[in-house]
Order: C-alpha cells, then sequence, then structure tokens
C-alpha cells in the first residue's frame, strides 16, 4: 500500500512548495518509503524522476541520515542523471553532504561516505561546471568541489581555473557564488 501511494503522491505533486513540502513531510513520518523514493529519483526517463528529486531534496533538508544507508546506490546511479529538474536537487544534497562531512563534521556521515562516493561526486560536480547547465546546479557543484578541495589539493586549483574562466560571461548568481567560492580557497590556502 505504501508503495501505490508514494507513486500516486509523487504523480500529483507539483512545483509548488507546499506541494513538496507536504509529500516530503509524508515520507519523514514514514522513513520506510525512503529507499524506494530514492529509486524513483533514477527512473530518469520518466516524469516522476524529478518529481522524487523535488522531495527528496526536502526530505535530506530535514533528515540527511536518512540517505546514508543508501549511499552507494545514489553515487552509483548519481552520474547517469541529465534532466535539469533532477539534476538541481540532486547536486543541493552532494552540497548537504559535502557541508555535514567537511564544515559540520559530522561523525555519522563520515563513517560511512567513503572515498569511492566522493570521487564519484567530484566528478560529477565539475561536470556539471564544464557542461551548460542551470545556475543552480553550478552554484552548489562550486560548494561540494570547495569543501572537497579541503582534501584533495587539485580540486581546488581545477575549480579556481574553471570560475575565472567563466565568471565574466555568467549570470549573477554564478558570479556571487563564483566570488565567494574563489575567497573561500585563497583563505584556506593561507590556513
Amino acid at each position: 500500500m505504501a508503495s501505490e501511494t508514494l507513486f500516486e503522491k509523487l504523480n500529483y505533486t507539483s512545483a509548488r512548495r507546499d506541494s513538496r513540502t507536504q509529500v516530503a513531510n509524508w515520507v519523514l513520518s514514514r522513513p520506510e518509503v525512503f529507499p524506494e523514493l530514492l529509486e524513483y529519483c533514477f527512473h530518469i526517463n520518466e516524469d516522476i524522476s524529478y518529481k522524487a528529486c523535488w522531495i527528496i531534496e526536502f526530505v535530506c533538508l530535514e533528515k540527511l541520515e536518512l540517505l546514508y544507508p543508501n549511499l552507494d546506490y545514489y553515487f552509483e546511479n548519481l552520474p547517469k542523471v541529465y534532466k535539469d529538474q533532477a539534476l538541481r536537487p540532486l547536486a543541493k544534497i552532494c552540497e548537504l553532504l559535502a557541508v555535514q562531512y567537511y564544515k559540520a563534521n559530522n561523525k555519522e556521515l563520515k563513517k560511512v561516505l567513503k572515498d569511492s562516493h566522493k570521487k564519484i561526486m567530484t566528478s560529477c560536480c565539475f561536470d556539471w561546471l564544464i557542461t551548460n547547465q542551470r545556475v543552480a546546479c553550478e552554484v552548489y557543484a562550486m560548494s561540494s568541489l570547495y569543501y572537497l578541495g579541503m582534501e584533495t589539493d587539485w580540486i581546488h586549483t581545477e575549480l579556481k581555473t574553471i570560475i575565472e574562466a567563466n565568471m565574466h560571461e555568467r549570470s549573477a548568481g554564478y558570479k556571487a557564488r563564483g566570488k565567494k567560492v574563489l575567497a573561500q580557497i585563497t583563505k584556506f590556502r593561507h590556513k
């Protein structure tokens, strides 16, 4: 019954924030459906995919630890996603993971986020920056890469090069986040 109900709820989800919040709250009250929701995220050729991604973003904003047992599946499938509507929330989740791992020093996440996950996240984030993506996806990628670069030196060097090469021709949002990330890289290097 939960499966049918989740599928129905996703099908009737709209882009309106209250619609997404309502379904996310439904999932949060039934954490056992989280793995199924995650599966729907990676039905990449179906509209239900991006709707599931909208919901999983809201769920992860509230309770990121629901993703921890599913990190292998998440990162195994992340490189396959190509639709804008799905990429933005998944990029946001990468940023959430990076912030929790590097800035918040989340002990639980440190136990389960593997080097292989970080490599896939790094690769996807760089792909999102060098391909034609929407600005939200790019700014989440920049932030994620900044944090990943705290552990892996070459990431900051490459990230800085990409931001500097693109800043003059990109949107105000890209420029604002780009300046912030460049300042963070400079500050980190001088520590």
